[in-house]
C-alpha cells in the first residue's frame, strides 16, 4: 500500500499544503505567497501574515487533497511545521493539521522547517548519495548541515547576523528596487559588471563555517551615502544600479561558495544539496554547477517549487519521521526557534 502524507506549512508568509506519496512522489503542492500583501512594508508583518493564513488555510489544504485525488481518510498521517517561525503563523497551520488528525484519527507529525529544507534533496532525488552537505539559505536562515542519514543531521555553521536572503532584501531596499529583494537584485544584476565595486567578503576566522552579511549591507549603504559627505543630489542611474546589484549579489554568492568549499573538505560527503529561497538564485546555481572544487560531489538542486517554503518538503521529511516512529501528541506546541540538531524525537508507535 502506498504511504500518503499531507504536509502543511505556515511558518512565515507562504500558506502551503501538499501530499507526498512514499516520501518522494509529489501528488500535489499548493502554495499561496503573501509577497503582494507585504510589499507596502517591505517585509513580513507577523499579525498580517497569520491573519492571511487563517483566511486561506482551509482552501489550500482542500485544494492539495483534490489535486492529489485523495480524501482525508485516505491519508496515513499529517505532517506540519511546528518550528521555527513566527508563532502566530505556525499556530494556524498546526490548528488545521490537528483538526484533521482529530477528526479522521490520523497521526500528527511535527516537523522542523529548517530540517525539511535540509532533507529536500532526498525529496528531489531519493537516491541522493549520503552523507551530504546541505546549504539552507533564505531570508530567515543561512546554515550548513552535514546530513549523515535520513532523519539525522549535524549543523556545521549558521549566520551570526543577517541571513543571505535578508542581506539581499536590504540591499534591494537601499538600491530602491521592488520587494521581494532577492528576485529584484537578481533581475537588476543581469548585464551588470560584477567587478565594478569591491564589496567585502566576510569569511570570519580561518576554518569557520558561520556566516556574516551585516558588513556587506553596511558597505553598500556607505557606497550610496558615504559617511561625513553630503548626500548625493540624485539616486544612482539605471546603469549604476545594474553594476551595484551585480557586484553585491556576487559578494553574497562568493561567501556561500567559499563556505561550502570549507565544509566539504575532509568530511567525506558525497553530495551537495541546496534549499531555501536563495537556492532559487540563478547566479548561485550557475556558480555551483561550474565550481571545480565542488565538482566531485553529486550536485542536487531541487526544482524551484521545492526551494522556497512549501508543504511537499514538510510531507517528505514527515514521511521519514513517520517511518521512524516519530509521532507527535495533539498538544504539540509551536516553537519560534529551530532545533540545534537534526535528530528526531521518537514516540511509541509501530513503524510502518
Amino acid at each position: 500500500m502506498p504511504l500518503n502524507i499531507l504536509g502543511v506549512e505556515t511558518s512565515c508568509d507562504e500558506t502551503a499544503a501538499a501530499v507526498v506519496q512514499d516520501g518522494h512522489r509529489v501528488l500535489s503542492n499548493v502554495i499561496h505567497s503573501q509577497v503582494e500583501l507585504h510589499k507596502r512594508w517591505r517585509g513580513v508583518v507577523p499579525e498580517v501574515a497569520s491573519r492571511s493564513h487563517t483566511e486561506r488555510i482551509l482552501s489550500i489544504v482542500t485544494q492539495a487533497l483534490e489535486d492529489a485525488a485523495l480524501e482525508p481518510d485516505e491519508l496515513d498521517a499529517v505532517a506540519v511545521t511546528h518550528r521555527p517561525g513566527m508563532v502566530g503563523c505556525l499556530l494556524v497551520g498546526m490548528a488545521a493539521a490537528k483538526a484533521i488528525c482529530w477528526r479522521f484519527s490520523k497521526p500528527l507529525i511535527g516537523v522542523d522547517h529548517v530540517q525539511a529544507h535540509v532533507h529536500s534533496g532526498l525529496l528531489a532525488e531519493p537516491d541522493m548519495p549520503l552523507p551530504a552537505l546541505c546549504l539552507v539559505a533564505s531570508g530567515g536562515h543561512t546554515a550548513l548541515y552535514h546530513l549523515h542519514e535520513p532523519g539525522r543531521s549535524e549543523r556545521l555553521g549558521t549566520t551570526r547576523d543577517d541571513a543571505a536572503g535578508e542581506a539581499l532584501d536590504k540591499g534591494a531596499a537601499l538600491l530602491g528596487l521592488p520587494y521581494a529583494g532577492g528576485p529584484s537584485i537578481q533581475d537588476a544584476a543581469v548585464g551588470g559588471d560584477r567587478a565594478a565595486h569591491k564589496f567585502p567578503r566576510t569569511l570570519l576566522d580561518k576554518g569557520s563555517l558561520d556566516f556574516s552579511f551585516s558588513g556587506l549591507k553596511t558597505a553598500l549603504l556607505y557606497k550610496l551615502a558615504p559617511p561625513g559627505k553630503p548626500k548625493p543630489a540624485a539616486p544612482p542611474s539605471a546603469a549604476e544600479v545594474q553594476d551595484l546589484a551585480a557586484s553585491y549579489q556576487e559578494a553574497v554568492v562568493d561567501v556561500l561558495i567559499a563556505k561550502l568549499r570549507r565544509a566539504a573538505q575532509g568530511r567525506g560527503v558525497r553530495s551537495l544539496c541546496i534549499g531555501g529561497g536563495v537556492a532559487k538564485n540563478a547566479r548561485l546555481r550557475e556558480r555551483l554547477a561550474a565550481d571545480p572544487h565542488l565538482g566531485s560531489l553529486r550536485l542536487v538542486m531541487p526544482p524551484m517549487s521545492l526551494c522556497a517554503d512549501n508543504g511537499a518538503m514538510i510531507a517528505g521529511l514527515g514521511t521519514i519521521l513517520f517511518r521512524a516512529g516519530a509521532v507527535s501528541p495533539l498538544d504539540l506546541d509551536a516553537v519560534a526557534t529551530a532545533q540545534t540538531d537534526g535528530k528526531a524525537k521518537v514516540r511509541r508507535r509501530t513503524p510502518r
